[in-house]
């Protein structure tokens, strides 16, 4: 498996990463077994970062991956987890985050973290979950800081939804280790042009601002959701409605578009959509790492076949791009 440098972290982690999520779903919902099993086989295929987060199965993840790693040494894994203020904690943010580290170590069965994440989508106008970029730099980082100062946490990051100024001012503050970025075949604005007419936000090229800050990427959304399988059909332990995060309107207008895409699987280009997708996304180089949901060990599978191949070489981006 291939290893790319996490930004100014200075950790090699593997191109492809596993996510923990609800989306798929093994990880909050599937029979222990099967967990095991699969976290097992990602360690043998040279996956070594695992992301998760409070919110996922309201703890469920981190619970399960404290149950699997109890009593073993992570040497070989980098883990990074996550954490989402509501309006009622912004009155004691720093309190909130130490409070959020504490319950998710609690729940991992561990001591500390590589990656503590900043789970908010940042926008300019505080509502709710939806925060405000300048209570992040303000109030949450100098939070962060006193985790790290603590040794709670290795390193800091944000989850880069919300709005494109504001994930961009963000990342080019330098506050931050890393940023989860959404980037996918069906809405590539965070790695090149906005294409002409494409629905989705415009996130301005993202993936080099946060290079330039030297900042790692974890890209979210590689899939879409799952609509870049082409279908709407989803696997019963998977979240059944997942609204798109800076692409469609809807989930079925993202399939949708994912089907435009079947001509390049008939002339070979790759196997599947889903292989197209994951190679694309790998294929730009200020890519570190590629977050991949999974609801199946034969997902687990696919997805490192897909990531053995290697990037999609020009002339397959540029048929994806016309």
């Amino acid at each position: 498996m291939q290893k790319r440098r996490l930004g100014r972290t200075g950790l090699e982690i593997s191109v492809l990463g596993y996510g923990a999520g609800a989306v798929g779903g093994l990880m909050t919902k599937g029979a222990a077994a099967d967990q095991d099993r699969a976290l097992a086989r990602a360690l043998e295929l040279g996956i070594n970062y695992i992301d998760t987060a409070a919110l996922y199965g309201n703890g469920a993840s981190e619970r399960t991956l404290g149950r699997i790693f109890k009593g073993r040494k992570r040497d070989d894994v980098i883990l990074g987890t996550k954490f989402r203020l509501k309006t009622a904690d912004r009155s004691r943010v720093s309190d909130y985050v130490a409070q959020s580290m504490d319950e998710s170590l609690q729940r991992l069965g561990l001591d500390y973290v590589d990656l503590f994440q900043l789970h908010n989508p940042l926008v300019a106008k505080d509502a709710d979950d939806h925060m405000d970029v300048e209570i992040a730099l303000n109030e949450v980082v100098p939070a962060l800081h006193k985790l790290q100062k603590a040794g709670k946490t290795r390193f800091i990051g944000f989850s880069g939804t919300g709005e494109p100024a504001s994930i961009l001012k963000a990342v080019d503050s330098k506050a931050f280790d890393t940023v989860q970025v959404v980037y996918n075949a069906l809405n590539p604005s965070a790695g090149g042009p906005m294409p002409k007419g494409a629905p989705g936000l415009d996130y301005g090229r993202l993936l080099d601002r946060a290079k330039a800050a030297d900042m790692g990427t974890i890209v979210i959304r590689a899939l879409a959701g799952g609509a870049l399988a082409g279908t709407e059909a989803r696997h019963p332990l998977a979240m059944q409605q997942v609204d798109p995060i800076g692409s469609a309107p809807n989930f079925a207008a993202d399939v949708a578009r994912a089907r435009q895409l079947e001509p390049l699987i008939k002339d070979g280009t790759a196997g599947s959509l889903v292989e197209l997708a994951q190679r694309f996304v790998i294929a730009h180089p200020a890519v570190t790492t590629m977050l991949v949901g999974y609801s199946t060990l034969d997902q687990l599978e696919e997805a490192a076949k897909a990531v053995a191949k290697g990037p999609l070489p020009a002339a397959a981006l540029a048929k994806i791009a016309a």
